[in-house]
């Protein structure tokens, strides 16, 4: 678990207040094929997997929360649904150490799916009256692709804003002094 730090705090509120601004002003307004694409699960996920889950967790949770005030939604549905999206996506990260790259392209597209099952699944839990045919799931399929496809620069770009505060992690330094030679038993001549 990464400890949360003020400077690590801040950069985390100051992305859920961009992200949700960014989402509902500018991304939400941009159908390609006739769907939106949903930065929300890809910067949770994102989160999850710099930070943790804990982290990844309350990111998600005021991400969801931040969302459902915007939008006038009832409130605390993005928030669970992303909160276990981001939780996974943390846990993913103590659990494996994803070094890949292409894990946030498989992880963002996991997140999505997630997120848009979880969403729909609650919402007829709660008895929402919606028309479910064959165009919701032509959405959420196009959905899922764009997602798809911007997981990698969106994940870019929230690590680029989180390093400064990011901790070493003490798994990459003891790889890159393994793979630099200086410990390597075959480097010896």
């Amino acid at each position: 678990m990464i400890p949360l730090k003020p400077a690590l705090l801040t950069r985390l509120g100051l992305l859920v207040v961009v992200g949700v601004v960014v989402q509902t002003a500018f991304v939400s307004q941009l159908p390609i094929a006739g769907a939106n694409a949903d930065i929300g699960p890809l910067l949770t996920m994102s989160v999850g997997l710099l930070c943790g889950s804990l982290a990844g967790g309350a990111f998600g949770f005021a991400v969801g929360l931040f969302v459902d005030d915007v939008l006038l939604q009832t409130l605390g549905v993005s928030s669970l649904v992303l909160l276990a999206v981001g939780y996974g996506a943390g846990r993913i990260r103590e659990a494996r150490d994803p070094e890949g790259t292409f894990v946030p392209l498989a992880v963002g597209a996991v997140a999505t799916l997630t997120f848009s099952i979880g969403f729909a699944l609650m919402h007829f839990l709660l008895g929402v009256d919606a028309p479910v045919s064959w165009a919701l799931l032509r959405d959420t399929l196009t959905t899922l692709v764009i997602n798809t496809l911007l997981a990698l620069p969106v994940y870019a770009l929230v690590r680029r804003w989180l390093l400064p505060s990011l901790p070493e992690d003490p798994r990459r330094r003891r790889r890159r002094a393994y793979t630099t030679g200086g410990l390597s038993p075959l480097s010896r001549s």
